[in-house]
């Protein structure tokens, strides 16, 4: 027997879609500021990836200032496109930051970039970094979610109609869908067959793509899949703690 969810429809703000699964997403009625305390420190990294005309590349750089969710880089000499992925070692640990901002020739921030880690709970740095600033501002939310997100690092098989398969990594399930992490992700509205797996076993579910984020990944929403398939996520998700809960609707 198989297990089938409804459709929904995405919200979308100015362009930007806000929510994170079809079936499991929220709607901001109100833009907070956060502000994140940076640490200034030069530390020696290596930063290496694809630069803005196709080709692989890896350099040394020297960080300017570091925060739990981001770094700015001096010295790097390679062309990068804002958006990109690239990835970043330091010491014997390497993680994978999104380029949110280059900074222009002939200026003080030439050689400069901004980036935002994609994955801020692995570990980096072996120096402490201040904590986050609370959030004085309280948006109002509407919550649509119906399944609580769990964050993981589970491989996924992905297979679309067309015959491509990719293999990724996914960042948070819930029972409703889950977020795959793909530089180049795949266009919303795309069928495809995904298998997930859990320990030993591969779960598969129907699917389809509920919205990309570019150079970060895609929000997958499951449209079908069998009753002992999503057993084994429920009890593989059972192990884990929920993201923090947030006002809830009842759908």
């Amino acid at each position: 027997m198989f297990v089938r969810f409804g459709l929904s429809s995405p919200a979308e703000s100015g362009g930007l879609i806000l929510h994170d699964c079809l079936n499991d997403w929220e709607v901001p009625t109100g833009m907070g500021r956060r502000r994140e305390p940076r640490k200034e420190i030069q530390a020696p990294v290596r930063i290496f990836g694809t630069n803005s005309s196709g080709q692989v590349f890896s350099e040394k750089a020297v960080t300017v200032n570091v925060s739990q969710q981001g770094a700015e880089l001096s010295g790097v000499q390679v062309g990068l496109n804002l958006g990109e992925i690239i990835g970043l070692s330091y010491g014997k640990n390497r993680v994978y930051f999104r380029v949110k901002w280059v900074g222009e020739p002939g200026t003080p921030k030439a050689g400069h970039v901004g980036l935002l880690n994609s994955s801020p709970e692995k570990p980096l740095w072996d120096f402490p970094l201040p904590p986050p600033t609370p959030d004085e501002h309280q948006p109002q939310v509407v919550e649509q979610r119906k399944y609580p997100r769990f964050k993981c690092h589970n491989s996924v098989e992905l297979h679309t109609q067309d015959g491509k398969s990719f293999w990724a990594t996914i960042s948070d399930l819930s029972l409703g869908g889950c977020y795959v992490e793909m530089a180049i992700p795949l266009p919303p509205g795309t069928k495809l067959k995904v298998g997930i797996w859990i320990g030993e076993t591969k779960c598969w579910a129907d699917c389809e793509v509920a919205y990309s984020t570019a150079g970060l990944g895609t929000g997958v929403m499951f449209k079908r899949i069998s009753e002992p398939d999503l057993e084994r996520i429920r009890q593989f998700l059972e192990t884990f703690t929920p993201f923090a809960k947030k006002p809830t609707h009842q759908q």
